[in-house]
């Protein structure tokens, strides 16, 4: 059964002692309030504010796993305070394989004051993690997708609609390093992984990933120079850079443009898409 009393005593000290600055919120010169207030929680964790304040009173329902989780990553918890928090919730704590799910606290605090760049946490076989709003606007939603379609090297050989990002006479590397990418993540996790498994599927329902499969190529990546197809600004060249967590294996990815060139221009408005999507 849910511990609501001990579950209630560790949101509420756990949001205490987060400060705004943790989170890239400023503190402004009338808070008096110790840590984070409860909307602000809230609205970290995706949920309305009177479902969380309920949960520190003791009276609300049972998070379900994926609210303990999305509980987990606003209040910046590591990874044994999350394991605690799906206890307290009366979930069993998420097996090894899906541990990597949980963002990295550290990446978090980086991409908390990224608000106004494309930035994006990575995990496993090219899954999505969070994005900042400049970030959707750039590539769209890529948090929303469940199964094996979390992976963008699934989603490459399977849907269409992924290679709309990219200007086509880009796709045919896109698709070598992909694979390779990925035989990489398999040699690496095991025939057990979801990375094993995306590439199980992938043989089974692409004729062109079985061929570059069959190539055996290793160790081809992507260089730090991306170009992408946008509907509204056409095509776009970025600077990638990458901020790498080895203990959770997870990479923090910053897209930048070079001042005063046309992209530069363009990412700015791109910044402003994505802050009204953000507002809507």
């Amino acid at each position: 059964m849910v511990n609501r009393p001990e579950l209630a005593d560790f949101l509420r000290t756990r949001r205490q002692a987060l400060q705004p600055e943790d989170v890239g919120l400023s503190r402004g010169p009338r808070r008096r309030t110790s840590g984070l207030r409860r909307e602000e929680v809230a609205e970290l964790c995706g949920m309305s504010t009177d479902y969380y304040a309920r949960l520190e009173r003791g009276n609300g329902p049972q998070p379900s796993a994926q609210m303990a989780a999305a509980i987990a990553r606003g209040l910046r918890l590591s990874l044994a305070e999350r394991d605690h928090l799906f206890l307290l919730t009366d979930h069993r704590a998420p097996d090894l394989a899906l541990r990597g799910d949980h963002v990295s606290p550290g990446l978090l605090r980086v991409l908390d004051r990224l608000a106004d760049t494309p930035a994006q946490i990575m995990s496993g076989p090219g899954e999505t993690l969070c994005q900042t709003p400049p970030a959707r606007a750039l590539l769209g939603d890529q948090t929303r997708f469940t199964g094996l379609s979390r992976s963008i090297v699934h989603r490459w050989f399977t849907d269409p609609g992924e290679r709309l990002l990219y200007p086509g006479s880009d796709h045919a590397a896109h698709s070598r390093i992909y694979t390779a990418q990925l035989r990489a993540d398999v040699a690496e996790k095991g025939p057990g992984s979801r990375a094993a498994m995306v590439a199980d599927h992938l043989l089974r329902c692409s004729t062109e990933f079985s061929a570059l499969w069959g190539d055996h190529e290793i160790g081809v990546e992507f260089t730090d120079q991306k170009r992408f197809q946008h509907p509204e600004v056409g095509i776009i060249e970025l600077h990638c850079q990458t901020l790498l967590d080895p203990h959770q294996e997870q990479t923090l990815l910053v897209f930048t443009a070079t001042p005063g060139t046309e992209s530069y221009g363009k990412l700015q408005l791109l910044t402003v898409i994505g802050n009204q999507q953000l507002r809507h």
